[in-house]
């Protein structure tokens, strides 16, 4: 686990502050939100390029793993996130969308840094990322409008746009360029790589910082929109954890395999929702602000849930 790793969650915050200082500001107010994008593009490019599609065929050697994992993020944890958000966020149409749009998502990053910490295996973990990845992008558009289409209409050509903008072309440059220096793999690799590998979370937090200066006074004068997220977004965890531990018991997993299990079904993956978000859309900032504050709220809960992993780690071992 490298420095901004570990600080993952400081350097988010600081960029929301930061956004929201800025935000008092006019000139910034003004004109942040033309750079959204552009640094959406720029993290989402570092994010594919950084994960390798040859390594597909690993993701099926453990069929069970993944056929688990593939249900829960991909078939469960839709319909939960639909389900918490008709009970908690039915007078919040606009948080609801934004909720769902962050728990269809499962993580493609810094879950592997949490899977290491609780002792899991990383390599299994690992292997399903870019299955996750492929499979995330395909179906955001179906539930988006399957599960939003239910809260308010959603027009087919605004997610076909959204997503040829901020998914297709993005993931298209990153292959191209992976081709094109296919012969060059050390520059590839220790180079471009590397520099996407670390800038990634300075291009996220770039365009959390030009959303808060955008949308902060709103948030501002709407602070009630976090402790109206909390209870849904900690109920989903916590239902998504008790399965897991149940499904894991009962399949006879490692507990390696029950932790990565674990994290790659509670870790979302917010930066490609809020992508989308921004651009489908321009005109209701609640929902890319609910894609925000969800990982304010992750991020901590992760932290927490590995020690608890450990923490069952250890009284495991201690029975035996």
């Amino acid at each position: 686990m490298n420095i901004l790793e570990k600080f993952q969650t400081v350097i988010i915050l600081s960029a929301v502050g930061l956004g929201l200082l800025f935000g008092q500001i006019h000139f910034f107010e003004q004109y942040a939100e033309s750079f959204i994008v552009p640094f959406l593009l720029l993290m989402l490019y570092g994010l594919f390029l950084t994960i390798p599609l040859q390594y597909l065929k690993d993701a099926f050697e453990n069929r069970k793993f993944f056929t688990v994992s593939m249900l829960i993020n991909f078939v469960w944890t839709p319909l939960v996130a639909w389900g918490l958000g008709a009970i908690f966020l039915a007078d919040h149409p606009a948080l609801w969308i934004g909720f769902i749009m962050l728990m269809v998502t499962p993580c493609t990053d810094w879950y592997l840094m949490f899977t290491s910490i609780a002792k899991g295996n990383v390599p299994l973990s690992t292997s399903v990322l870019p299955i996750n990845l492929i499979l995330q992008v395909v179906l955001l558009p179906v539930y988006l409008f399957i599960f939003a289409g239910t809260i308010e209409p959603i027009p087919l050509s605004t997610i076909g746009k959204s997503i040829v903008l901020v998914l297709a072309i993005p993931f298209a440059l990153a292959h191209l360029t992976r081709y094109a220096l296919r012969k060059r793999k050390a520059f590839l690799n220790e180079k471009l790589v590397s520099f996407f590998a670390t800038a990634q979370i300075f291009f996220l937090s770039l365009a959390i910082m030009a959303i808060f200066a955008s949308q902060g006074k709103y948030l501002l004068n709407n602070l009630e929109i976090i402790s109206i997220l909390l209870l849904p977004v900690l109920l989903f965890f916590i239902i998504n954890f008790i399965l897991v531990q149940t499904a894991g018991k009962a399949l006879k997993f490692s507990y390696e395999d029950t932790v990565s299990l674990s994290l790659t079904t509670i870790a979302r993956n917010s930066p490609v929702s809020l992508a989308i978000a921004v651009v489908a859309f321009p005109d209701q900032p609640l929902i890319a602000l609910a894609l925000v504050i969800g990982p304010l709220i992750e991020l901590p809960i992760l932290a927490l849930v590995s020690q608890l992993l450990l923490s069952l780690r250890r009284a495991s071992i201690g029975e035996s």
